[in-house]
């Protein structure tokens, strides 16, 4: 059996593992680069039960736990640890408004700590590029291809699906996966899709070594302006620490190397660095970036067949729990492809079908 995925992020790279864990052989069309884009440019905070008492939490669980695991049998490191999560604010003004029910030391006095919202064993921290390309290098190991191109189409024969088309060229297979992010906004011109929208954040990476412990934040941040935003920081093993603060919907480029970040949110985010802890010195910035990521009308992944196209699958829509639900999505969705049927996860909740086609959207 052969399968074309279109798209080398960390959906992509899943799949392509689970697939040829199963003896499929698999080619990954990527017009950039691996983990180029969201994938590598992600907070990659994971949680096995924020998402319970919603159609995610299955889908979350299972793919906590295969985060866990994942790196014995990928034999890599990408620095999968454990955090103790917390909540809490920053109000307007320069006064300190005195510490909170929790005194995190290496953060300053303008920070209240309200609350712990998880432990190491149910929240933790990955490198996310990486986790894609480690995670993509042992699906080629076992005979997966990497070809650099542009998706320019999906051939197809009547309602099946018969191959892609990349720079133009059909590329024959079996099933066709496009698992391009926001990207597949551009895949709805050659099959039946729903809309994907592009949320773009900005993010800030610091090089803070050791003087910031496992203590992932959960904030909100009331600028002097009045605007209120919802700071999130994510220490990593590496001895970085990645921020991040707002999202907005921006224009998506055509090409992934193309997105650039904002330099009037970068201000701000490096403002509200600032103010959170002496660790967040503007010197320490390695990385200023942004990232789009995918989002579908419900809030809810689409994964699953393309409805009225044998052959062909999607797996996108995973807006900020990307990085998380990628080695699920990319099990459950191996195991319909191979099998006709997902076994690990219901996907009933993420089926493709449940949306209009972005054509016939009222």
């Amino acid at each position: 059996m052969r399968v074309v995925i279109c798209g080398g992020g960390v959906i992509g790279a899943c799949t392509a593992y689970f697939l040829t864990r199963g003896g499929v052989e698999v080619t990954v069309v990527e017009q950039t680069g691996v983990a180029c884009a969201a994938s590598g440019r992600s907070g990659a905070f994971l949680a096995r039960d924020w998402n319970a008492g919603t159609p995610l939490d299955a889908l979350t669980r299972r793919s906590f736990e295969l985060h866990a695991r994942l790196p014995d049998e990928v034999d890599a490191d990408w620095a999968f640890h454990g955090v103790t999560a917390y909540a809490g604010y920053v109000p307007a003004g320069r006064a300190a408004p005195g510490h909170g029910p929790i005194t995190l030391d290496w953060l300053s006095d303008a920070v209240v700590v309200t609350g712990r919202l998880g432990t190491p064993e149910d929240t933790a921290v990955i490198h996310p590029a990486r986790f894609t390309e480690a995670v993509l290098g042992a699906a080629r190991r076992r005979g997966a291809q990497l070809r650099h191109g542009r998706v320019t189409g999906v051939v197809r024969d009547g309602s099946r699906a018969t191959g892609a088309e990349v720079d133009g060229a059909p590329v024959p297979a079996d099933a066709v996966v496009v698992a391009m992010g926001p990207w597949t906004a551009r895949a709805a011109a050659w099959l039946p899709l729903p809309g994907v929208v592009p949320d773009r954040g900005h993010s800030l990476v610091f090089d803070t070594g050791t003087a910031v412990p496992p203590d992932a934040l959960f904030l909100e941040y009331q600028e002097e302006t009045g605007a209120v935003l919802t700071p999130e920081v994510f220490p990593r093993a590496d001895g970085t620490t990645y921020v991040t603060a707002f999202s907005e919907r921006a224009p998506l480029p055509a090409d992934p190397a193309e997105v650039t970040p904002d330099p009037v949110a970068i201000s701000r985010l490096e403002a509200l660095c600032a103010r959170l802890s002496p660790a967040f010195d503007r010197n320490r910035i390695l990385v200023r970036q942004a990232c789009h990521r995918p989002v579908t009308q419900d809030g809810l992944p689409l994964i699953g067949r393309v409805p009225g196209v044998d052959g062909a699958y999607v797996a996108t829509g995973h807006s900020v729990w990307g990085m998380l639900e990628a080695p699920a999505t990319g099990e459950a969705l191996a195991e319909l492809i191979i099998a006709g049927h997902a076994r690990s996860t219901d996907l009933t909740p993420f089926d493709p079908a449940r949306l209009r086609p972005l054509g016939e959207v009222r």
